[in-house]
């Protein structure tokens, strides 16, 4: 069971990290923060319609494996202690 928490862990840290990298290649709405830090500059390097419903996509993919992966790390963390009577 040890291995499988250090493999959710990984897989945790890993996404976390693509989970923020994605976020920040999401083309702003505008009107906050991003417009504030010259976000509002970069509205002729658009990516097309269809880079940008992709980009989504594979960040809400990430983000649900990340999810699933916290859930599944907690669940371990609970069975194990349970197991072990502490």
């Amino acid at each position: 069971m040890e291995i499988l928490q250090d493999i959710l862990l990984a897989v945790i840290v890993i996404t976390s990290l693509l989970a923020i990298v994605l976020v920040l290649l999401n083309k702003g709405k505008g009107g906050g923060l991003s417009d504030m830090f010259g976000g509002g500059m970069t509205q002729s390097l658009n990516t097309s319609g269809v880079a940008q419903k992709n980009l989504i996509r594979l960040t809400t993919t990430v983000i649900i494996v990340w999810a699933v992966c916290i859930v599944g790390f907690a669940l371990t963390m609970r069975f194990v202690s349970t197991a072990t009577g502490a």
